[in-house]
């Protein structure tokens, strides 16, 4: 028997997103690193089923797997704002191929600092050189944390960078019904913040426990036997961390962030209160990626 899925809210998550499992079960469905795969033509179909849903016109014979299919792909793949397609490599579910074959390398030749030129920004470049003049006398361990350290101080520079027009100009901040209420500075930042946060999260395990792990393989008789097999087993630890480290830590902050209106700016405050007395007490905003 056929399901009426006109009534279907597609954008209702599957999940509780008021709790990190909620979340974290989210991510992992949206972060597959399969998706990075699919083709193109699939992208538009399931671009086209989940804006069908959303105006209650479902073809006909359509299940309700197919649309949670559709929306998982759609999220995947497509800015969660403004609708368009993301380049392949600016997609979360590139997270996990994109960063076993950078991290790896750069904790594999993390003396070699031609390599980090082209694996990092030149924030962890001068992050990078710098901390290896103080490490030169210190145990190995300690200079295999220097892309670390590198990574972090990238993003801590580059997440600003790249979204420079949202501290500017503001992100825009909605009532609960997602109804547009404006746009704020200070929201920006906390998002900004949290996505921050967030990658260096995402890092820190493959980047910290790795290190120690090869610190020890690499003295034992048989690993000294294939030296050319470290890298390319690096690059495989390094996703198998990424792969569970990627959807916690985007799942650490709710992706829609609630503020109080207290906390926004005078102007936007009192342009709220304004139209809308104490009605509003909270606004909400999508913290980014």
């Amino acid at each position: 028997m056929e399901v009426d899925l006109s009534s279907f809210n597609i954008d209702t998550p599957r999940w509780d997103q008021g709790t990190f499992m909620g979340r974290l079960k989210h991510f992992f469905n949206i972060t597959d690193p399969r998706t990075a795969l699919i083709s193109e033509q699939t992208l538009d179909w399931a671009k086209i089923m989940v804006e069908s849903s959303r105006h209650g016109a479902v073809p006909p014979g359509t299940s309700q797997e197919q649309l949670l299919y559709a929306k998982k792909l759609y999220d995947s793949a497509f800015h969660p704002d403004t609708g368009e397609k993301m380049n392949v490599i600016g997609r979360m579910s590139f997270q996990v191929p994109g960063g076993m074959a950078i991290t790896g390398c750069m904790l594999q030749f993390y003396r070699q600092m031609v390599v980090s030129y082209f694996t990092a920004t030149t924030t962890a470049l001068a992050t990078a050189l710098g901390l290896n003049m103080y490490t030169k006398k210190a145990p190995p361990l300690v200079a295999r944390w220097v892309p670390f350290a590198a990574v972090a101080a990238a993003n801590c520079v580059n997440i600003p960078m790249m979204r420079q027009q949202e501290l500017i100009h503001g992100i825009t901040v909605t009532d609960r019904n997602s109804q547009e209420l404006g746009r704020s500075q200070k929201a920006a930042a906390i998002g900004i913040s949290q996505v921050i946060i967030s990658r260096i999260t995402m890092a820190a395990p493959g980047m910290i426990l790795l290190p120690i792990l090869m610190e020890r393989l690499e003295k034992l008789a048989f690993m000294k036997k294939i030296q050319f097999l470290h890298a390319p087993l690096q690059v495989m630890l390094v996703g198998g961390f990424l792969i569970f480290m990627v959807p916690v830590a985007c799942a650490i902050f709710p992706q829609r962030c609630e503020m109080a209106v207290s906390h926004l700016e005078p102007e936007l405050r009192d342009s709220l209160k304004a139209k809308h007395g104490d009605l509003i007490s909270f606004v909400y905003f999508n913290k980014g990626l």
